[in-house]
């Protein structure tokens, strides 16, 4: 018969292997350079509490809570960091998710990266021109192509117009 010690042995074991092996990281390639570069200090001088977390650590914001997912006017998306026009409102789609989505992104306006943070493969979405993290891509889309952006809110900022 199994005790509390050797239960509580057995899952700090299971938590240690997790941490050890489940989490896989990107292979180390080198260093990306981007055109913006601020210091950690600019950046947070420059950017709400809540757009510093995202853009700049990573972060997610919570989901509904974006007045950019419930945006249906003609426009554009654009980096909250740099202003680099990111996403179309052409491309926007309801994805259900409780974040903006896309099918694409405009031309040469994100880069991607392996995201392993989460014990589970990603694929991260950044801008090219800052760096800046805008999201995840996901290969659950409608056609054309048949990807997800999905985007924190947070991370980006919408103008009216055409898209």
């Amino acid at each position: 018969m199994h005790d509390r010690r050797h239960f509580l042995t057995l899952a700090g074991s299971g938590v240690a292997a997790f941490a050890l092996f489940g989490c896989k990281s990107a292979t180390a390639g080198p260093p990306e350079t981007f055109e913006v570069t601020l210091s950690d200090a600019a950046w947070k001088k420059k950017l709400s509490p809540a757009a510093y977390r995202v853009l700049r650590q990573e972060g997610t914001e919570t989901p509904y809570t974006s007045p950019l997912n419930g945006e249906h006017r003609a426009g554009i998306f654009s980096c909250g960091g740099c202003a680099l026009p990111a996403f179309s409102s052409k491309t926007k789609f309801e994805s259900g998710t409780g974040w903006p989505s896309f099918w694409a992104p405009l031309p040469n306006a994100v880069r991607n990266r392996v995201d392993g943070s989460l014990g589970m493969e990603r694929t991260e979405v950044h801008c090219r021109r800052c760096g800046g993290h805008l999201g995840h891509v996901f290969d659950d889309g409608p056609k054309p192509t048949g990807k997800r952006y999905c985007m924190n809110g947070v991370a980006m900022t919408f103008t009216p117009g055409k898209a």
